[in-house]
């Protein structure tokens, strides 16, 4: 009984003598580390041997018991395996579907749920599952199994399984212990076997994640799967047409279900705009969503990774179980311990093998000796067990040498077991052609023992060969940029001022209406006094009487510049400057004047391409000027920062200032690179430079699939790679060379042709929409070159030959089929950048052959041409 100081009163025993006295805080102490370890070691945390948790390891082991090839309930695994692990069944259900979800090392049967939608398997008593062919190879082999007594000391279970590939990789594990957590993500199949093979060879490897889902992932930060790192990913998003967008997968960790759940609350928060989204996944997961008029699909693709789980964060943690110890390890450690792991397993094996080929070759032997040599007969006089033991070891003596090893009792005893039909049948021939084959495959032990590394090497090879089929990578490895959440969220409010009384905000619907912004903007307002503030948009906020302008501010666009005249009390000069406002503390008032006090703005522009302008200066009529009206042109004026003092207008006092011609930018156009490995445009210089691009510039983008697409230079625009054949600026003057596959003629075609009433948002198809039609190469080089491969006369002579197109065909419209190609059977196409050469045979050009050779080539119903 518990004291009020925490101590245990002394009891009287069964023996009359007194227990011990003992705190109880002590008792916590120890009980809480217990705890801490029998979690860490025996639920949470997966063992780097085998890769498995516990409870994972005993299911498995149960399975093997149970195999005959068969399907089984679920239900009675989950009993059977409540012999071996000391919980609830459903934890080992639940470990199970998972286990069976991830179609490695059991074969399902029935509905075992999924894991894309979040559908829950059906009841244990419904479903079916086994061991994989897989998981009998890689798994099992009870002579190189470490045993240990179960729960209740009733059955012998594994300590670790002899696990010969990496599974902890190629599964992923997640659990929380106490004090820690683990979280391996699953990598691909073929590509773990391919690093292991590398890890054999001594070659450093580098492993990245392959998720079940598919999708697109960023592991620029992987860190190896270490505490720190990061995994960027993003559902695969398409186009369908300008009101509709396409989500084909869901993105690790996320069901179709939450990802609708995060877009329909986008949507209600106004972070988004959509009319409908629809679930359609079946085979496939393919959830629509439908757009209202107005609304850009770029713009919406990439606020649907900004505010929804169409793009997730997750942070790897890879913790494992070595040494009875949780450790942290990089992926690549774990592999390499996995690889050699690998290693020594197939070396015991093989020796296990060796020792058992040997002890056959030896009784053999013996045997061979005992019957072709009678020493059978020599027993028969003899009267006691002992004394038949004795003769056969005394008839064998001289043949001891040629053993393998010592003659023991045991195999005596084993000779006297031979049945004498046996004996009377024995084929000598037949004994020694097993002997010789049994001393071949012995010398192929030692052989792969020798060279153990290579044998390795040929067993991971044999495995991707047997089970690697259709374990394709499905997550794509993509570099992502950086989406401005600002500049993609959807302009749900209307900005409003009060001029005179100084307030900003959404929610002065009586006042001013100034434009549209969204609850991330920024606001800047000029005052009349000369100074200016940037706020966080809101209901109603208070700058300062007499706001001059307001407007939403973009952090970092040095394109908007503003044109101003100041009027200094101090020298009573008047100035004009202009000047950008590129980064800014929020809430802080700037001055544009040189702070005296008096000073005033006189006249104020914002131009949002740093146009130029002309203006009219209107002196006042008691100034002593000689000249009262004159003109002034900023375009004169450098662009410097916000505190610039700018140059002096005039001394005398101004009356008017009016705005006579604006003018263009000074700034010139605008610098635009493509960047291919995330299929967006840029300013800072990744990628193809497009060009200079100044208002109505437009970009033209071919696609592979025959269709010619033009957009503007916002840098919110997205360009599907896997389908973006050629992008540039565009010039009407262009001439677009094509050559294309005619499904309905089924015959090869060259065009050129000028694309004309080219417009923001328009796309034009130039193939013909057969199901069979293919674009094959285009280029819009003024002088085209075809290099043509084709096959002549009965002989089927392979010709090859380089064509100028401008000699071939001439520019017609979009919608023309264009020139046949050749009469002749064409069987490769390409164009080149070169001019014309002579026609040359088909091994006239080594560098046309290497790349006729690499070239891939799509399936046209007919000839196939390389596809540019």
């Amino acid at each position: 009984m518990a004291t009020e100081d925490n101590t245990v009163e002394p009891e009287t025993m069964e023996n009359g003598q007194l227990g011990k006295t003992v705190h109880v805080k002590e008792h916590y102490k120890t009980w809480f580390l217990d705890y801490a370890s029998y979690v860490i070691l025996e639920r949470a945390v997966p063992d780097i041997n085998d890769g498995l948790k516990p409870v994972q390891r005993r299911i498995l082991h149960s399975m093997k018991r149970m195999d005959d090839g068969r399907f089984n309930k679920v239900a009675n695994i989950i009993g059977h395996t409540m012999q071996f692990h000391p919980h609830g069944d459903a934890a080992i259900g639940e470990a199970i579907v998972n286990l069976g979800q991830k179609d490695l090392l059991i074969e399902t049967q029935g509905n075992w749920g999924d894991m894309r939608t979040g559908d829950r398997s059906a009841a244990p008593r419904y479903i079916e599952a086994r061991l994989s062919k897989f998981a009998l190879e890689v798994a099992f082999n009870p002579q190189t199994t470490e045993w240990q007594l179960s729960y209740d000391g009733r059955k012998n279970e594994p300590v670790h399984l002899p696990m010969k590939f990496p599974l902890l990789l190629a599964q992923g594990a997640e659990g929380i212990a106490v004090g820690l957590a683990t979280k391996i993500m699953p990598h691909n199949f073929n590509e773990l076997i391919d690093a292991s093979i590398e890890i054999l060879k001594g070659n450093e490897v580098e492993i990245f994640p392959d998720f079940p889902h598919g999708g697109l992932a960023d592991f620029s930060n992987y860190n190896q799967g270490m505490r720190g790192g990061k995994i960027r990913l993003r559902a695969n998003i398409e186009m369908v047409d300008k009101k509709t967008l396409a989500i084909r997968s869901v993105p690790y960790g996320t069901t179709t279900s939450n990802l609708m759940d995060s877009i329909v609350k986008a949507n209600d928060n106004g972070k988004i705009k959509i009319k409908r989204v629809t679930d359609n996944t079946a085979k496939d997961v393919e959830i629509l969503i439908d757009l209202p008029a107005g609304v850009s699909p770029d713009v919406t693709m990439d606020a649907l990774y900004a505010f929804t789980d169409c793009e997730l964060s997750i942070s790897p943690n890879c913790c494992v179980i070595v040494n009875e110890k949780p450790r942290f390890l990089p992926v690549n450690e774990v592999l390499k311990i996995s690889t050699f792991r690998t290693k020594d397993l197939l070396e015991w094996e093989l020796n296990i093998k060796k020792d058992e080929l040997s002890e056959k070759y030896f009784f053999s032997s013996l045997e061979k000796i005992f019957i072709e040599n009678r020493i059978y007969h020599d027993i028969e006089e003899s009267e006691s067990w002992e004394e038949v033991l004795e003769t056969i070891d005394k008839g064998l003596e001289p043949y001891k040498k040629q053993l393998l090893r010592e003659v023991t009792e045991e195999d005596i005893i084993k000779l006297t077991e031979i049945k004498i039909k046996r004996i009377s049948k024995y084929n000598s021939f037949k004994a020694d052609e097993l002997m010789r084959n049994l001393q071949d495959e012995i010398k192929q032990v030692e052989h792969d023992l020798a060279h153990l590394t290579d044998f390795t090497i040929a067993y991971f090879e044999h495995l991707r060969q047997k089970y690697g089929k259709g374990k394709d990578r499905k997550t794509e490895i993509r570099s992502f940029d950086t989406i401005q959440v600002a500049q993609v969220a959807v302009a749900n409010r209307k900005l409003y001022v009060n001029r005179k009384e100084g307030f900003v905000g959404y929610g002065l619907k009586k006042d001013e209406l100034i434009g549209e912004c969204s609850d991330m903007d920024d606001v800047i307002v000029f005052l009349k006094e000369g100074k200016f503030k940037v706020i966080r948009v809101s209901d109603k906020t208070y700058v300062g009487k007499d706001i001059l302008y307001a407007a939403v501010w973009k952090k970092g666009d040095e394109r908007m510049v503003y044109n101003l005249v100041y009027y200094d009390a101090k020298s009573g000069k008047s100035f004009a400057k202009r000047f950008n406002v590129t980064s800014i503390i929020r809430d802080k008032f700037y001055d544009v004047t040189r702070g005296g006090k008096g000073s005033k703005i006189l006249y104020f522009t914002a131009n949002p391409n740093s146009e130029s302008e002309i203006v009219t200066v209107l002196l006042s009529p008691s100034s002593r000027a000689r000249k009262k009206v004159f003109e002034f042109n900023f375009g004169e004026l450098a662009i410097k920062g916000r505190g610039a003092q700018g140059n002096t207008l005039t001394r005398y006092a101004v009356r008017k200032i009016s705005q006579k011609e604006s003018g263009a930018s000074t700034l010139g156009g605008m610098d635009i690179w493509f960047d291919e490995t995330v299929g967006r445009l840029n300013r800072d210089g990744r990628g193809q430079l497009l060009g200079s691009f100044d208002n109505g510039d437009l970009i033209m983008a071919v696609y592979k699939d025959g269709v010619v697409d033009f957009t503007d230079y916002d840098l919110t625009n997205h360009y599907d790679i896997g389908r973006l054949l050629h992008i540039e600026k565009f010039n009407p003057e262009t001439v677009i060379s094509a050559v294309h596959y005619d499904g309905s003629a089924k015959n090869f075609y060259v065009k050129r042709f000028k694309v004309e009433n080219a417009a923001k948002g328009r796309s034009y198809s130039f193939i013909s929409e057969h199901k069979g039609s293919s674009l094959l190469a285009v280029s819009t080089a003024p002088e085209p070159v075809i290099e043509l491969e084709y096959l002549k006369g009965r002989q089927k002579e392979k010709i090859t030959e380089q064509v100028a197109l401008n000699d071939i065909v001439t520019v017609k419209g979009i919608k023309a089929r264009g020139n046949r190609l050749s009469s002749y059977r064409v069987v490769y196409a390409d164009i080149l950048k070169s001019e014309p050469a002579s026609a040359t045979g088909a091994a006239g050009n080594k560098d046309s052959d290497e790349k006729k050779k690499d070239a891939p080539k799509p399936d046209t119903g007919k000839e196939q041409l390389k596809l540019f």
